[in-house]
C-alpha cells in the first residue's frame, strides 16, 4: 500500500516540480546566455542539487512502481510474498539507479 502511495506521490510531484524546473530550464535555454547562467547557478547550489536528485529519484520510483502496476494488472504479482518483494525492489530499484545515474554525472562511474 506505500509504494501505491508513493507511486502517486512521485507522480504528483513530477507533474508538478519536475515541470516547472524542466519549463525553467527550457526557457533560459531560449532566452539567451544570461538567463541559462543564473539557471546554472540555481541548479547547482546545495539546494538545487537536493532537487535535482530528488526529482532524478521520483522519476525512478515512478517509473518501477509503474511497472510494478503493470504487472499486477496483468493478474500476476498478487500473492503477499511477491507482493511485499515487488514493492520492496521498486525502493531498492530507484535509489541504485538514481545513485548509479549522479555517480555517472559527476564523473565517478564511466
Amino acid at each position: 500500500m506505500a509504494v501505491s502511495i508513493l507511486h502517486r506521490v512521485t507522480g504528483a510531484g513530477l507533474s508538478i516540480v519536475g515541470l516547472a524546473v524542466l519549463t525553467w530550464w527550457l526557457a533560459s535555454i531560449a532566452s539567451g546566455t544570461e538567463p541559462y547562467a543564473t539557471f546554472t547557478t540555481a541548479a547547482t547550489t546545495p539546494f538545487g542539487y537536493i532537487v535535482l536528485v530528488g526529482l532524478t529519484w521520483a522519476f525512478f520510483q515512478h517509473l518501477l512502481s509503474g511497472i510494478r502496476h503493470l504487472v499486477m494488472d496483468t493478474g500476476a504479482a498478487f500473492e503477499l510474498g511477491i507482493n511485499k518483494s515487488f514493492a520492496i525492489l521498486t525502493i531498492v530499484g530507484s535509489l541504485i539507479l538514481t545513485a548509479l545515474v549522479w555517480a555517472w554525472f559527476l564523473g565517478l562511474v564511466k
